[in-house]
């Protein structure tokens, strides 16, 4: 079984994105979905480069990513979980990806058309991660 594992440019500075992150990363422990922080320090193109180092599929969150509604999310979350290789889903920092950065347009994924600070895009995919597990375990947390 492949891992997921969300990664992070720096730790919130914001208490209440950080307590609701760690929240969701406890609720995740036991399916395999781990959360990685990266130095803040580290340049945009220094945490690309990084990121571009991990074995298994690099996913880039942007705006102008694949669109998804949370259904659609959970089976891929559901297919990386049986996926021979791991998946790393990586939130840009506040700055955003480098523009001249050289990410396939098939490996990004978008959370919404809208524009969030990075520190809230952090929150919002570690409860779509949760949301995902839940659908993918039949729990009544989806409501839609």
């Amino acid at each position: 079984m492949a891992r997921v594992t969300a990664h992070f440019h720096g730790t919130p500075k914001e208490k209440a994105y950080r307590e609701l992150i760690d929240m969701y990363a406890q609720r995740l422990k036991k399916s395999g979905v781990r959360i990685e922080y990266h130095s803040n320090k580290l340049s945009s193109r220094e945490y690309l480069a990084r990121l571009k180092l991990l074995k298994g599929a690099v996913i880039y969150l942007d705006e102008g990513g694949t669109l998804n509604d949370s259904i659609e999310f959970s089976k891929s979350v559901g297919q990386w979980n049986v996926d021979v290789h791991d998946t790393h889903l990586a939130v840009g920092p506040a700055e955003g990806w480098p523009k001249d950065a050289d990410i396939e347009p098939s490996s990004k994924l978008s959370l919404s058309p809208l524009t969030f600070p990075h520190e809230l895009a952090s929150t919002m995919l570690v409860e779509q991660l949760y949301r995902a597990t839940e659908i993918l375990k039949g729990s009544g947390y989806h409501k839609a």
